[in-house]
């Protein structure tokens, strides 16, 4: 049978990158580091992001326990087993999040050292980290998937209709507990993150005039701390939870494609497509290698492009061969398994294009973030306005080319199509995230090298890898928006069959009261968390001015910091604020659903994955670009000539203090808040198709 097919190409895929996981976790563990301060210093990250992520993880057992509860009392028969499902789910999502941060700190310091070596060293070490991080979420998702179908195929049996009634319903539990810990994750190490950054910032570079990470500042240590569970834990379970909704999405979709045995091929196939791609992920990492004097944006584009064309390349053959001259329902050209192919590389091509749009906005050195340098000589209120003005902007070609893969990926192949070009988008997700995670482990191999006065000649090698990071970092960012868009559109499209709605009417009064409720809700799940962080942070910087104040020598090396409160505050206000906007998240959809029906459901998704997007764009763009701009002028690059400690840097560290939670926390949250709200609603249809009778 194909299904067994599919599943084994998944498990061998998992297998594959776990083994490569386990063996670069074990090869950077093996790195040697004779640096006493160094190890120190690294030893207070490692404590800090583990204590905060055991307390993340301690907080949330009883919302995945109550949720789990639900489930189970919620459903009937087959659908009961949703809520194991969901529990695995969340599970493997919170173990991908370990094992990355696990890695990562301790890639920091190991990146540090082998710096002294130079460059190509420390990228090695960097990306190392990364890619475990990158291996491990394709592995257990992979692996995941497999798991909750085999069990239940060995269960209930094959067939279209046991497929369609139970289990690819019952495998929607899987991608609901990626979604909710994926949310959790990405608020409550956003909010972490820029309370200390904030703190760290305006307490210790603009008012005591001390430098970045310098270890005198109380903050430093957290705000170290932060890059990991925010940039490293937080990104690798978004991008998990994307990935495991691409590809159930698209099944779900694929069964209703064709009929009978057909639907059952296209039903599967998509695990046979990520599986080609974790496969050519783990190969395209190989290609990252960089020699003295050459850039690491370079090395790292020849991972991430190597992987993409042999995948491209592969699955054509793979798809075209397993599926024919079928061609799925809706398609407006019969081209059967080409037209699936040429949907998954729209989706491919578009991921690409929005990752290069990203870095075109975003950049350092390009006219976008020029602007943005050019008004900070003027001071902190121009800097805001252009930098807001830029984020707006740069919303134009992203949507055009969500909006083109939409409709490209509908003609090729249906609806069908529009999944597998979200797939396509994170088709080697193993090495994009590797790409994506090595930026934080090279900003904290700098913080390091820095709080332990390592020589002038490792920071710098350190900031190469860290500007690098910063793009990588908003182009994976790109990554995932493009990719949310996709799949909460396939999400709610596969709701509203389950859900049995037909015909929608954009005039009626429901579906318009649904899409203006769904496109207010970004906008507060916004601020819940940009309000929270300024909460944090307030409290983080009426700490570090206390430590000053109370402490005088802590400036003159006579002192030592209190970095232990600073983590605790963080950590203890991340924990309190992220429960609120994951609430509403879940709550949402349940109560528009059972209350207004249907229709105004219906209504809601739209109108929360319409204003999502964009505003997710815009946030992410705005504050990549003010970092980067910041960048600059330190690096000298400031309006004539300024570099730090000059009135333009001041200015550019307003936009940058703004624009970090932007970018960081609300920003890519957004993503998760669509998927999950779509999610949510198609695992609980059956349920509200009952309530309504």
């Amino acid at each position: 049978m194909f299904e067994n097919f599919a599943l084994v190409c998944a498990l061998s895929a998992a297998g594959l990158a776990g083994v490569y996981a386990l063996i670069r976790a074990i090869w950077i563990n093996s790195q040697k580091v004779e640096s006493p301060q160094l190890i120190r210093i690294a030893g207070f990250v490692a404590e800090g992001a583990m204590a905060f992520l055991s307390r993340e993880f301690r907080a949330l057992v009883p919302f995945v326990a109550i949720t789990a509860v639900f489930l189970w009392l919620g459903q009937v028969g087959a659908l009961r087993f949703q809520s194991f499902s969901f529990v695995l789910g969340a599970f493997a999502s919170a173990l991908a999040g370990y094992i990355g941060m696990k890695t990562a700190t301790a890639a920091n310091f190991r990146t540090s050292y082998a710096a002294q070596k130079g460059l190509g060293p420390a990228l090695q070490v960097s990306f190392a980290g990364g890619s475990v991080m990158g291996m491990t979420v394709v592995g257990l998702a992979l692996a995941g998937i497999t798991l909750v179908v085999g069990f239940a195929l060995s269960f209930w049996g094959g067939g279209y209709q046991v497929l369609k009634d139970d289990i690819l319903p019952v495998l929607s539990g899987f991608s609901l507990g990626a979604s909710a810990m994926a949310l959790f994750a990405r608020v409550g190490g956003g909010i972490f993150t820029k309370a200390a950054d904030v703190g760290a910032d305006l307490v210790g570079k603009v008012e005591a005039g001390i430098p970045e990470d310098d270890h005198r500042n109380p903050a430093v240590i957290a705000d170290n701390v932060g890059d990991n569970v925010g940039d490293v834990a937080g990104m690798g379970a978004d991008l998990f939870e994307s990935y495991v909704g691409s590809i159930i999405g698209a099944m779900i979709l694929g069964l209703g494609a064709l009929p009978g045995e057909s639907g059952i091929r296209l039903a599967f196939l998509p695990l046979v497509i990520a599986a080609v791609g974790g496969v050519c992920s783990v190969l395209g990492s190989f290609l990252v290698r960089v020699k003295e004097g050459k850039s690491p944006q370079a090395a790292l584009n020849r991972g991430s492009f190597g992987a993409a064309i042999l995948a491209a390349v592969v699955n054509y053959f793979v798809i075209t061969f397993l599926v024919g001259s079928d061609a799925p329902a809706g398609a407006w050209w019969s081209l059967g398994g080409l037209g699936i192919w040429l949907a998954m590389l729209v989706g491919l091509v578009a991921g690409v294009s929005i990752g290069l749009l990203t870095e075109l906005f975003t950049g350092t050195g390009t006219p976008p973030v020029k602007s943005i340098v050019r008004s900070s000589e003027t001071g902190a209120a121009t800097t805001l306005i252009t930098g807001m003005g830029m984020g707006m902007l740069s919303t134009l070609p992203p949507i055009l080319l969500i909006a083109a893969a939409v409709i490209f990926g509908f003609g090729l192949a249906g609806l069908y199509g529009v999944a597998i070009a979200a797939l396509g988008m994170l088709v080697t997700l193993g090495v994009q995230l590797a790409v994506d995670a090595y930026g934080p482990i090279a900003d904290n191999a700098g913080g390091l090298a820095e709080m332990s006065e390592m020589p002038h000649r490792v920071r710098e090698i350190t900031d190469k890898l860290d500007a690098v990071g910063n793009t990588t970092a908003a182009i994976g960012k790109g990554f995932a928006i493009g990719s949310a868009a996709l799949t909460a559109i396939i999400l709610f499209s596969a709701f509203k069959e389950v859900a049995g709605l037909t015909n929608v009417d954009l005039t009626d009064v429901r579906v318009v009261a649904g899409l203006l409720i769904g496109a207010m809700i970004p906008y507060l799940f916004s601020s819940l968390a940009m309000n929270a962080i300024g909460k944090a942070a307030f409290a983080m910087i009426e700490e570090v001015r206390r430590q000053f104040r109370e402490k005088p020598g802590i400036l003159e090396e006579k002192d030592q910091p209190d970095y232990k409160r600073c983590v605790d505050i963080s950590t203890s206000s991340a924990i309190q604020e992220m429960i609120v906007p994951g609430v509403i998240a879940a709550l949402a959809p349940l109560l528009v659903g059972f209350l207004g029906g249907g229709h105004m459901l219906l209504g809601l998704l739209t109108g929360v994955t319409a204003s999502g997007v964009v505003l997710a764009i815009f946030m992410s763009n705005s504050g990549g670009a003010w970092d980067n701009a910041k960048k600059m002028i330190e690096s000298g690059q400031g309006p004539k000539g300024q570099g730090k400690g000059s009135e333009a840097h001041k200015a550019a560290v307003v936009g940058d203090t703004v624009g970090d939670p932007f970018k960081d926390t609300a920003g890519p949250s957004i993503n998760i808040l669509i998927k999950l709200m779509a999610v949510v609603s198609l695992v609980t249809a059956p349920m509200m198709r009952q309530f309504w009778g």
